[in-house]
């Protein structure tokens, strides 16, 4: 069966084959979902409202594109709605300390692939989130500005400083490995 069957079939709300389109994104979208998230479990409540979205969606669909890049689409703008909707506390972007810049090029020579995933995982929310979408998803100011309800300079002041704290992270986790091996 072609994608396009495919989908027809599911706005016409078979029922199996909204299960068989369900089962062949799922696993990719909630590792979407999870990296917009904090954790497994709000990652499937993203994953279940996105797919809500989805089928709710499908009619609107152009066949113009990448199929799954409509659905990334809409997982990562509903992660953006739930970051929104529990966004309660504002961070204070205006007090940055002082540092040297470390190479990032030797200190990624001596941190794992999975401890950098970590360390951005690790990073505040909002923060997080703006390089993420900055980073991974190839959004600009405006849009992740747009996506997000803050301004421009927010954006690009977020991104800032989720790199510093992420240089910073990794320059921690690289002076620990080498005291380890010392």
């Amino acid at each position: 069966m072609s994608e396009k069957e495919l989908i027809e079939r599911c706005i016409a709300r078979e029922r199996q084959y909204q299960e068989v389109l369900y089962r062949k994104y799922a696993d990719k979208m909630y590792n979407v979902c999870l990296t917009y998230t904090k954790d497994e479990d709000e990652a499937a409540d993203v994953l279940q409202e996105g797919f809500i979205k989805v089928f709710a969606n499908l009619n609107n669909y152009t066949f113009g594109g990448s199929f799954e890049g409509w659905i990334r689409k809409i997982m990562v703008n509903t992660a953006l709605v739930q970051y929104q909707k529990k966004r309660k506390e504002t961070e204070n972007l205006s007090v940055y300390k002082t540092y040297i810049e470390p190479a990032v090029e030797t200190i990624l020579e001596t941190i794992h692939a999975d401890a950098v995933i970590e360390l951005v995982n690790n990073l505040p929310e909002k923060a997080g989130l703006v390089l993420k979408l900055y980073a991974i998803e190839g959004y600009d100011h405006q849009e992740i500005a747009d996506l997000m309800g803050i301004s421009v300079g927010t954006s690009k002041s977020q991104l800032n400083r989720a790199r510093f704290l992420l240089k910073e992270a990794m320059l921690q986790v690289s002076l620990e490995e080498k005291k380890r091996l010392a």
